[in-house]
């Protein structure tokens, strides 16, 4: 059962993640799917996976996943892994840079009846963000809490239903 379920988290990865085909997305997540970003539970359902998935896609087109490590316990997956794309659109009003960046990250996946319902992340995104960028990493950071941490409600604006 829990190789089960690190097959889904992996084929999710490959499939979806990687490619950006958010055609099959229901194959892997539950309608009720939820993130847990700063303590908040946000139900973001398909549709708002699909979004957040295009708006990856838009800033690093070719966005690749590769899974170092997967442990399971009960119906949690956890997957360390390095992301690496070439960011060729804006985020956070810094411009596309066409640089490669590498960004280790830890998911960690909910898995329920052969779907994924839950997922929170601790990924390294400063560094990566002042490599690329003509910023300086006060400005960077300034954004990334203005965005993050006091914005909360451009993540509910993709949520289907808000914080849970």
């Amino acid at each position: 059962m829990e190789s089960e379920k690190k097959e889904i988290v992996k084929q999710y990865i490959e499939n979806i993640l990687n490619t950006g085909d958010a055609e099959k997305i229901s194959k892997f997540i539950s309608p009720h799917y939820t993130e847990i970003l700063n303590n908040k539970r946000y139900r973001l359902g398909l549709k708002g996976i699909e979004k957040k998935i295009a708006g990856i896609r838009e800033i690093y087109p070719d966005l690749k996943l590769s899974i170092d490590l997967q442990i399971t316990e009960g119906d949690w997956v956890i997957t360390s892994y390095v992301m690496n794309g070439t960011r060729l659109g804006s985020c956070m009003g810094i411009k596309p840079t066409g640089k490669p960046v590498e960004v280790r990250g830890i998911n960690i996946n909910r898995v329920v009846d052969g779907k994924i319902t839950e997922h929170g992340s601790s990924t390294d995104l400063l560094d990566p963000l002042i490599e690329t960028s003509q910023h300086s990493k006060n400005w960077i950071q300034d954004t990334l809490h203005k965005r993050i941490f006091m914005a909360n409600e451009e993540a509910a604006a993709i949520c289907e239903a808000g914080a849970v």
